[in-house]
């Protein structure tokens, strides 16, 4: 059987001809090779209806036409003719005992007067099914439905109430669909449409991922970590390990900076549940990222610690060029292993450098940190910890941590969950 295409002018005129045959939508299926069903909403869609008479006899679809007698319901004295003769149709509308007939026929397959043997004779109103009619019909909504924006003037301004806020926000369109799934009810695609036509009060330019950023400049190849530091420590060497002991949680630490010379952010990415803690430094020392690394293990344990900092992946950068002071605690116990990407790999840490895109939202690149304090930072990641990811489901950050290692960790870092639609991933939530 045929199915999920559209009908052709050929097999439209076949069904014409076989109504005028009298022939069942059943049997006119079996030689379109279509479902029965299909063929009836054909023939339903495209009627047509026609107030016409028969040879000698206006139309009239009056129940008592047979025996009417009435005359001058028009008040023209001078018309001898009973008015259920009359061609202008006003009985109709005019005469008190008029009762509409329609024809028994009609309420049953096929539908319409094809084939109908008394078809001359009947006054009463056609219903026809003509294949250059329905051809034109289904290709005028064809057309239209490739056009246009097909939604009213209410539903744009209810639209736009819910998504422009959110998008100010620096919130995607995908987030706030999930998130309002049951209020929007509108494919994602479209509502992209939407925005890039003009629709909204938010535009494209709202939404930093569908303004596509430069080219970026090649940077010469630089070694920031003495060579001594690698050994042992390789992207090789990680992924040796990773090989030997499967399922290992990894974070990936990396540092954002905002003006030369100034503060610095230290990003500890978590990434199974894509939870990602910063801490704000004075500087960009070895000994800065050390200090904090000291601070997490004295708030959280020996044990905690090491469960959740198994292995952590670092870029060549020289604020990690002391591993051994990370690797060991005060004490010169063990308690986690650093490995080093390849020189210019970013994409090795891929995880943590698409949540700095979120970060940089919040924060311009460029723009100072030397004002911000821990609290702020902290506020930020909140913010970016409790918007949903759809590679984790639409779950958030927030949520999928707290379901691998529950919420005591999460309170000792100062972590909150924030509602949907308070997220905002703009400058202005750290603005004072």
């Amino acid at each position: 059987m045929n199915k999920n295409k559209h009908l052709i002018p050929e097999e439209r005129n076949i069904i014409e001809q076989r109504l005028n045959e009298k022939k069942s939508f059943r049997s006119i299926a079996c030689e379109l090779g279509k479902d029965p069903t299909t063929i009836a909403k054909e023939v339903k869609n495209h009627i047509q209806f026609k107030k016409t008479g028969c040879y000698g006899r206006p139309f009239n679809d009056c129940l008592i036409r047979r025996d009417c007698a009435t005359q001058h319901l028009c008040s023209n004295r001078k018309c001898n003719r009973y008015c259920c003769f009359c061609k202008s149709h006003s009985c109709s509308s005019i005469c008190p005992d008029y009762q509409q007939q329609i024809c028994y026929r009609l309420t049953k397959p096929p539908y319409v007067c094809n084939g109908c043997d008394n078809r001359r004779s009947c006054t009463l109103e056609k219903r026809t099914y003509s294949a250059i009619r329905a051809q034109k019909e289904y290709e005028a909504v064809r057309t239209e439905a490739r056009q246009g924006i097909q939604l009213t003037e209410d539903e744009a301004l209810r639209l736009d109430a819910l998504l422009s806020p959110l998008l100010m926000k620096g919130q995607s369109l995908h987030n706030i669909c999930v998130n309002h799934v049951d209020e929007i009810m509108l494919n994602e695609r479209t509502l992209y449409n939407y925005v890039a036509n003009g629709l909204f009060t938010a535009k494209n330019i709202d939404m930093p991922r569908v303004v596509r950023m430069g080219k970026r400049k090649k940077k010469k190849d630089t070694f920031k970590v003495d060579k001594k530091c690698r050994i042992g420590r390789t992207y090789q060497d990680f992924l040796n390990f990773m090989t030997e002991h499967p399922g290992t949680p990894i974070v990936e630490m990396d540092s954002v900076e905002g003006k030369k010379g100034g503060k610095v952010l230290l990003t500890l990415h978590f990434t199974i549940p894509q939870f990602m803690l910063a801490f704000i430094r004075d500087s960009n020392t070895s000994q800065s990222v050390i200090d904090i690394f000291n601070q997490i293990y004295s708030t959280l344990g020996h044990d905690v610690f090491c469960d959740l900092f198994q292995v952590i992946l670092a870029d060549n950068g020289s604020e990690f060029s002391n591993p051994s002071a990370i690797e060991t605690n005060p004490l010169g116990h063990p308690r986690t292993r650093i490995f080093y990407c390849d020189p210019q790999a970013p994409f090795q840490r891929g995880a943590a450098e698409n949540n700095h895109s979120l970060i940089r939202r919040i924060i311009p690149k460029g723009t100072s940190l030397d004002c911000f304090t821990q609290q702020d930072i902290s506020l930020m990641m909140n913010h970016i910890n409790s918007y949903g990811r759809p590679n984790l489901g639409d779950k958030t950050p927030y949520e999928v941590f707290t379901s691998l290692y529950g919420e005591d960790f999460l309170r000792e870092m100062g972590a909150k969950l924030i509602h949907p639609d308070k997220i905002t991933l703009r400058p202005s939530l750290l603005k004072k």
